[in-house]
């Protein structure tokens, strides 16, 4: 699901309504906020769509951004259940 590419980690996904979308991107939020590492992100309806890089670190991906990553789809793995 994730791609790397221009220093960055990119993702999108998908829910069945804005509802859910918003749902899950709470729940990001407050992983983002126990990891202090916070994301770029965006919402269209239904779908969100993430940019992750390490800002102290050049703007480049590190494990700190790989770790988001995996709890992102961790949460998301609920969505699809």
């Amino acid at each position: 699901m994730w791609t790397e590419k221009g220093n960055k980690l990119k993702a999108t996904f998908q829910f069945e309504n804005f509802t859910e979308a918003f749902a899950f991107m709470t729940e990001v939020a407050f992983q983002s906020e126990k990891q202090n590492h916070h994301p770029n992100w965006s919402n269209i309806y239904n779908t969100v769509s993430f940019e992750l890089n390490t800002h102290d670190a050049a703007n480049t991906v590190t494990e700190k951004d790989h770790k988001l990553a995996e709890a992102i789809d961790l949460i998301y793995a609920k969505y699809t259940a």
